[in-house]
Parts: structure tokens; C-alpha cells; sequence
């Protein structure tokens, strides 16, 4: 045993020292990189093609590492970046590969606003695509902000529209004897119709289709206005796919055919001579500005993506996990607020919601933050929904895009009690508890009646309280907050007629909207401060290895690099279920594009 013991201690202590070693090790390249820079500059070409790939999942944003700056490609660094790129003369152009990303309608609208911005600044865009493979419109909506698309030889030309579908495990359950026991408010709310149903709901199947017919409108609008052609002829070609890209150039959605190869070539020789391709993330690590640099009006921005979930985002050496942690989101704002040289603060908001103590302590904050005199503008992502509604209410300026998913005022909560499908496979359970509601969470046992009373009561509250500082924070009737809550989701476009945002439109008519509100001159620089602030180096060490939980959560940082689809899948649908509370969640969204 002794033995044993020294030999697992010799483990650990190895281990220990790899990392510590690691971390050390990242720390020298990271200094010698910054002194070279110092020295050489930020080691670009004088003459440059910006390239991005877009062939998968494209989050939001993503927590910053403690020491680099972001290499995963998001929504929020690619506008950041593409905006430096505007203003830097060595770069000409971009050339941008999409076709298999299957971006959301909303998504394409902020990459597409975006492109449009670098474009003002004089450069180009040439869009190339092996083939558009989704059947969705975000893909084909962004290629239309290029100057130019390219499609190769015989590829297929796939978008066809909008659709959605869901999971109903009603059915399941009562084969297994489980028993969902769901609480919602309202008949919109259905994140709780996955459990409790076998098929959509009328009142779901109205907004989902509501929300869907807005995102072709829109998508199809614009994609059309993009190609001078008109709505009527776009839409004839999407309802007779798949076709080619022969088909489609003879119709004018495409310009050119040829291959990948063939359409970078066309892209340096347009920027001249000399001219290098570099790779987006490459150029946004090697201008990114920092956190504290530069001269101008300073704009907080504080970036949010995911759930609204109790307590701290605790960092590890590869960032923090894409949540939207209450203390954490709470104190860098409350942190903006008391920055004297900040002029506004600037939410950049893409969450379905979560928690409702989380959300309750974030929008304190904002309010908190409006009263020491510091307007707040949100900028809403492709999702910002229920919780992610709740916390952006009291803003001063809430811009959403036409597509985003917005609104779900309401509350869901309930558990799903398994002890009898336990039985079906000869396992036997049986709980103990003290107090007359000591099981109340229990996945064994279902609610007693009483229990299912107490429930009702308070989400009963909770979802009052919901639409009471909705309509404080709007200046709204609460009998017109009544009638557009019930848990109903709604595109940008229709939020905006309902009063439940201001203005449509990207990050930058955010930014230009907290301009106006915090009455920096037009044409003046804007400098972001981001918060919360980072973190230094042995500080950051300090945390990732000074205590087991967020020793798990570093190693957890491994696994997240190495994600897969199924595991991606898995662990969102673990997370779907309610945990017994009462929450502020919009999960059954449209999944397809």
C-alpha cells in the first residue's frame, strides 16, 4: 500500500510539474513573440488577402485566453477584426469560403453588415463556395454581400428555405412509466412541450412558423436586393433545387465558376502585386489592440454567450466556459459603471436564458450602472431570449437583427421523476427524506400535489415579476407586455413592432446608438474597454491550480478542444431538463436554419 501511495504521489507530483512547466513554457514563447513584435512589427505583409473559412458551428463569442488573444473564429472577432482591417491600408481585400457553415438567418445578417462596413472602406469581397450544402438561406445571405461569387464546376446550389423541427418525448416516457411533470408560463413557453407532448403544440407551431416565415422574408429580401434581381426570381430558383451552379449563374445568384484555387488567384492578382493570403485569425491575433490601449472615447464592452447560470465563470489556462455567469457578468458591469473614463456601456447579449437569480443580479446591475449615470445600449446576437430578454429590458437601447430570436417572456420549471422506469430493467430505488418536502427534487419521486400547488404559485411570481420589469424597463403598458409575453418567441423584425427592441440592425448600429447616447461627436474615435478586466499570468496560474475544481475545470478545457458533434448534442440535451427550479430558458428553438 505504501508503496502504491509513492508510486501515485510520484504521478501527481509529475503531473503537477508538466503543467506548471506548461504554463511556463506558454509564458516564454508569449514574452519572446511580444518582444519580437516590439522589434519587427506585427510581422504582416505590406500587401494582403484576408481569408476565412466558414465550415461549421460559428459561436457568438468565446471567453478570452488569459494571455493571447481569441484563434477561434466568432461573430463578434470577426467584426472587430474586419473593422481594423477597414482602417489598415496593407489589406485590399477578403476572400471568403462558405457553402457548408449552415449559418443562422440572423448570423448572416451581422457577418453580412460587417462585410458591408469593410467594403465602405474601400476594399473587396470574393465569396467562393465548393458547393452551397445547406438547405438553409445563412449561408447564400452572406455570400450575397461579396463583390463577386464563385462557385466550382457541377456543384450543387442547395438553399431552399427556412424549417425547424423538434424532439417530443411524451410517448417515451409513458412507455417507461417516467412522468414529466412541467410547469410553464405561458402556452408560448415550450421548452416545457418536449417533456409534456407528443407533437407541437397550436400554440407553438404558430410562433415557430411565424418566426420561420419572417427569417425567409427577410433573407430573401435582402439576398435579392444584393443581386439586383427580384424576390419572385430568387425564390423560383431556391423552389427548383437542388440545381447546379451552372443553373444558378444563368439566373445571376452566382458570377463565376471555377474552383477554390482558381478564385483565391483572382483575389491576390485583384489586390496586386505581390499580395499574400492571411488567414483572418492570424490578422485579428496580430492587431488585436488589448484591453487598455489606445486613445479615444472609451465604450465598455462586455460580451455574453450561452446560459445564465448561478456564481462565477471560473478560468482555466484555455479561458473560461461559455456561460453567462451572474457574479462574474454582474461585476463587470457594476466594474464599467465606477470606470470614470467610461463614457457607455455596451452588452453584447447571446443567451436563451437560464437562471432566474443570475438574470435578476445582471439586470440589477445594468439598473445600478443607468443610475451612476451610464447609458446602456444591448446588442443582441442570433439568440437573446427569456433570460437573455430579461437581462437586456431596462437598456437604454436594445438592437436586435431582423432574425434574431428574441422576446419568450415567461418561466418554465418541473422535473421528470424516472423511479418506476427503474422497475421496467429489475433496479430497485427507494428514498428517504425529513421534512415534508425534503424530496421535492428528487428524480425518483414525483411531485405530491401540494408540491405541484407551491409550484404553480411561484412561477405564478416569478413570471409577474418578469413582465413587471419588462414594462418598467420599456415604459410599456403591462397589459400590452400581457398580451406579446405568454413565453412567445419573436424575430427582431416583429419584436421591433411590438415595441420590445428599438432598432434593427448589427454590433455597429449598437455602437453608433451608444455613441448618441453617451454624445461622442461623430467621426471621433471609439476605443472599447472590455471587461471584466483579464487576468495577469501568475494570477491566472494561481487559480487554475490552486484549488480541484478548477483543476477539473482546466483539464475540462482539454476535452472542450476536442469536442465532437455527438458529445455537443449530448450535453445539450442533458441540459434541457428543468432542475427542479423555476427558470428563464427559450431551449425548444428552431434548430435547422
Amino acid at each position: 500500500m505504501i508503496a502504491f501511495l509513492k508510486w501515485l504521489g510520484h504521478i501527481l507530483t509529475g503531473t503537477l510539474n508538466g503543467l506548471v512547466m506548461l504554463a511556463l513554457g506558454i509564458a516564454i514563447v508569449a514574452g519572446a513573440v511580444f518582444i519580437a513584435g516590439l522589434v519587427e512589427g506585427d510581422g504582416l505583409p505590406a500587401n494582403m488577402v484576408l481569408t476565412i473559412s466558414l465550415d461549421g458551428n460559428l459561436p457568438d463569442s468565446r471567453p478570452q485566453t488569459p494571455w493571447f488573444a481569441p484563434t477561434q473564429l466568432t461573430v463578434m472577432n470577426t467584426i472587430l477584426a474586419l473593422d481594423r482591417a477597414g482602417r489598415d491600408s496593407r489589406v485590399k481585400g477578403l476572400f471568403l469560403k462558405l457553402g457548408s457553415a449552415g449559418l443562422t438567418v440572423p448570423e448572416a445578417e451581422e457577418l453580412t453588415g460587417a462585410i458591408a462596413r469593410f467594403r465602405r472602406a474601400g476594399k473587396f469581397v470574393i465569396a467562393d463556395a465548393q458547393g452551397f450544402l445547406s438547405t438553409g438561406l445563412g449561408d447564400y445571405l452572406l455570400a450575397t454581400s461579396a463583390n463577386q461569387i464563385w462557385m466550382q464546376p457541377q456543384s450543387p446550389f442547395e438553399p431552399a428555405g427556412t424549417a425547424s423541427g423538434a424532439i417530443f418525448l411524451r410517448a417515451l416516457f409513458d412507455k417507461i412509466h417516467a412522468v414529466p411533470q412541467m410547469v410553464k408560463r405561458a402556452q408560448f413557453k415550450s421548452a416545457a412541450d418536449e417533456f409534456m407532448e407528443k407533437d407541437y403544440t397550436a400554440a407553438d407551431r404558430l410562433q415557430t412558423t411565424a418566426l420561420l416565415q419572417s427569417w425567409y422574408d427577410s433573407a430573401t429580401d435582402a439576398a435579392a436586393h444584393a443581386r439586383g434581381i427580384t424576390p419572385a426570381k430568387l425564390i423560383a430558383v431556391m423552389n427548383a433545387s437542388p440545381t447546379f451552379a451552372e443553373d444558378v449563374k444563368k439566373a445571376g445568384l452566382i458570377d463565376r465558376i471555377g474552383y477554390d484555387s482558381d478564385a483565391l488567384k483572382a483575389a491576390l492578382a485583384r489586390a496586386g502585386k505581390k499580395a499574400k493570403a492571411v488567414k483572418l485569425t492570424r490578422y485579428a491575433v496580430a492587431t488585436a489592440p488589448g484591453s487598455s490601449f489606445g486613445s479615444g472615447s472609451r465604450i465598455a464592452l462586455i460580451e455574453g454567450a450561452g446560459d445564465i447560470v448561478d456564481g462565477s465563470a471560473r478560468p482555466s489556462l484555455f479561458g473560461t466556459s461559455s456561460v453567462i455567469a451572474g457574479d462574474t457578468f454582474s461585476k463587470a458591469i457594476l466594474a464599467a459603471a465606477d470606470d470614470k473614463s467610461v463614457k457607455a456601456i455596451l452588452l453584447r447579449i447571446d443567451s436563451p436564458g437560464g437562471s432566474v437569480l443570475a438574470s435578476d443580479q445582471i439586470l440589477h446591475a445594468v439598473r445600478v450602472a443607468q443610475a451612476k449615470g451610464k447609458p446602456v445600449v444591448v446588442s443582441m446576437g442570433s439568440v437573446a431570449a427569456s433570460g437573455g430578454y430579461y437581462i437586456s429590458s431596462s437598456a437604454n437601447r436594445i438592437v436586435a437583427e431582423p432574425g434574431t430570436i428574441t422576446g419568450s417572456i415567461g418561466v418554465l420549471t418541473g422535473k421528470v421523476s424516472f423511479g418506476k422506469s427503474l422497475a421496467l430493467v429489475g433496479v430497485g430505488a427507494d428514498e428517504i427524506g425529513v421534512g415534508a418536502n425534503a424530496l421535492v427534487d428528487s428524480s425518483l419521486t414525483p411531485y405530491t400535489k401540494a408540491q405541484l400547488v407551491a409550484l404553480n404559485k411561484q412561477a405564478d411570481a416569478i413570471y409577474l415579476t418578469f413582465k413587471e420589469k419588462v414594462a418598467e424597463g420599456r415604459k410599456m403598458p403591462l397589459a400590452k407586455v400581457d398580451a406579446i409575453a405568454k413565453g412567445r418567441v419573436w424575430s427582431g423584425a416583429a419584436a421591433k413592432a411590438h415595441g420590445l427592441v428599438d432598432a434593427l440592425g448589427g454590433f455597429w448600429t449598437a455602437v453608433a446608438e451608444a455613441r448618441k447616447l453617451a454624445a461622442i461627436p461623430p467621426g471621433s474615435r471609439v476605443v472599447f474597454a472590455r471587461f471584466p478586466r483579464s487576468h495577469g499570468f501568475f494570477d491566472q496560474l494561481d487559480s487554475v491550480l490552486g484549488d480541484s475544481e478548477t483543476g477539473v475545470k482546466a483539464m475540462q478545457g482539454l476535452v472542450d478542444l476536442a469536442e465532437t458533434p455527438l458529445m455537443r448534442a449530448a450535453v445539450s440535451a442533458l441540459r434541457i431538463a428543468p432542475a427542479g427550479r423555476v427558470e428563464m430558458r427559450a431551449t425548444n428553438l428552431p434548430i435547422m436554419q
